[in-house]
């Protein structure tokens, strides 16, 4: 609803639901005397792909938590809420509608994190002849120019060679020109499993029980959105600034220490384990990536976490969000339908409720829609590697990662699912594909322990999907992979095995896609 708003309006600021930071580049110069905030909960960004009910609720929570303090803060807001009557549903729409009355003499905008929201705001300021002040989004290390200048003559991309240009930069976990260490990244240190004994006394997860404004979303969800998928009973995710603050010390006080070490590994019902949770508190701008980043460096300079878990943290995010945002902004939009391996496959239908007999897939499809997360590995090696084997057009994995996950936003997620998980940009963005059998998820986890499937076989009736698939996937694509050095030792794998074995597998591989459909 309107409140408190100037007679006349010099700029319109717009603030979408992955920007609720107060510190925002579209807030820097605002005038409370003249200019206005507009935010709006339309039904179009939680329909344009069938979002989780978890995602619409997060996003829905924490854009009312971000409005209520403006308004405490004194800021003229114009917030339209997902049930007013009057609401048109997109963000379009619900724009022109208040630009009709408050006539600003222009817009204001950080750059959205979405190619088709940035499209239709551009619209809808051209459409009524409005200034648009598109703002660089100073969340963010880096701009999506500086990044193209970096790509600019480049046969390839690597983010090992960003990541050392930004702690270059910006001084981060370095002795002077050289980083802290002696060298520029600890991931060979961080590859362990839990062992059979599995992880011990576990640190909780930081997680929130509703407020008022978050049960009243939780209402609206469970009711204009019964039928999308996904379960609200256990929601708990941080919806403002003073929650997310309190995720992020917890998170460096109990579990980095260990987040390098375990990174990687699985364990069957444990959700959280030494993982941050705080991708979601980043993409909605509650937290900064600087101060994450800050947190992480100071606990290894106080000599409360090592070297190895600190790097690798501050690597996802110095290193891999602001890469993975650079490649969007470079090929969008047509880096959207990229499909370089052909994969036409339909995704099978259980991931959207997680019945399914592969114990590792059950157990991440199911806290996936229970929780609205999973962790990168979860992600990468066993929903994202699943489809890939599978040949799943890397369109609609892409459209179940961004439905699914509460930290999904279009700039992190696309080039996450389309680029690294299914290499559908053909080797754009990461340096091979992820591909590996099910002796890597038993290596990582206990899941195969109690699966009816030996990640040993790749044939016959106890024959591990993953094990199979992979298999084939390499003899499906061997003239292509044979072009990569990095798959060199894999298909000296392949080639051991004769006519007979290949083609038992293309048979296995075959009636297993078959009977997904």
């Amino acid at each position: 609803m309107p409140s408190a708003l100037p007679a006349k309006v010099r700029h319109l600021v717009i603030v979408l639901g992955d920007q609720l930071d107060a510190q925002s580049s579209a807030l820097q110069d605002f005038d409370a005397t003249q200019d206005v905030v507009w935010m709006a909960e339309v039904a179009e960004e939680s329909t344009h792909v069938g979002s989780a009910k978890q995602r619409i609720a997060v996003f829905l929570s924490a854009m009312r938590h971000f409005a209520q303090e403006l308004r405490a803060r004194g800021f003229p807001l114009h917030y339209i809420r997902m049930d007013d009557p009057d609401n048109r549903g997109t963000l379009a729409l619900e724009l022109e509608r208040a630009i009709a009355p408050l006539q600003p003499a222009a817009l204001v905008l950080t750059a959205p994190g979405d190619w088709r929201v940035l499209q239709s705001l551009r619209a809808v300021a051209k459409q009524h002849s409005l200034p648009l002040d598109l703002r660089d989004d100073s969340h963010f290390f880096s701009t999506v120019r500086e990044f193209a200048a970096h790509a600019e003559g480049r046969k390839q991309l690597r983010l090992e060679y960003w990541y050392r240009e930004l702690r270059h930069k910006h001084g981060i976990l370095m002795d002077g020109k050289l980083p802290v260490g002696g060298q520029w990244n600890f991931d060979a240190d961080n590859r362990e499993s839990f062992g059979k004994t599995g992880p011990q006394n576990l640190p909780p997860p930081s997680r929130f029980a509703p407020d008022a404004i978050t049960q009243e979303v939780l209402d609206l969800v469970n009711t204009r959105f019964a039928q999308h998928p996904g379960s609200l009973q256990s929601f708990g995710w941080p919806v403002n600034r003073a929650q997310a603050l309190l995720a992020l010390q917890a998170f460096i006080d109990q579990r980095l220490p260990l987040f390098g070490r375990y990174e990687d590994a699985m364990w069957a019902g444990e959700a959280w384990l030494y993982h941050s949770h705080l991708s979601c508190a980043l993409n909605l701008k509650l937290l900064s990536a600087r101060e994450v980043v800050r947190a992480a460096e100071d606990a290894y300079r106080a000599d409360k976490a090592p070297l190895a878990a600190v790097e690798g943290f501050i690597r996802q995010i110095l290193g891999w969000r602001e890469y993975v945002r650079g490649i969007y902004w470079l090929h969008m939009p047509g880096y959207l339908d990229r499909n370089a391996l052909d994969a036409q496959a339909a995704l099978p239908a259980w991931y959207w409720t997680g019945q399914t007999d592969m114990a590792c897939l059950k157990d991440a499809i199911t806290q996936t829609l229970e929780l609205g997360y999973a962790h990168h590995i979860q992600r990468l090696m066993v929903t994202g590697l699943y489809a890939l084997l599978l040949g799943v057009k890397p369109q609609e994995v892409h459209r179940w990662y961004l439905s699914v996950y509460v930290d999904a936003v279009e700039w992190v997620e696309l080039p996450n699912t389309l680029g690294m998980s299914q290499f559908g940009d053909g080797g754009l963005m990461a340096s091979k594909p992820y591909v590996a059998s099910g002796k890597y998820i038993q290596r990582m986890s206990n899941h195969c322990a109690g699966c009816k499937y030996d990640p040993a076989q790749s044939t016959g009736s106890k024959a591990c999907p993953f094990t199979t698939l992979y298999w084939d996937f390499l003899i499906r694509h061997e003239g292509l992979l044979k072009k990569n050095p990095r798959m060199a030792m894999q298909l000296k794998n392949l080639a051991r095995l004769d006519d007979a074995a290949r083609d038992a597998i293309t048979a296995q591989a075959t009636g297993h896609r078959h009977a997904q459909v």
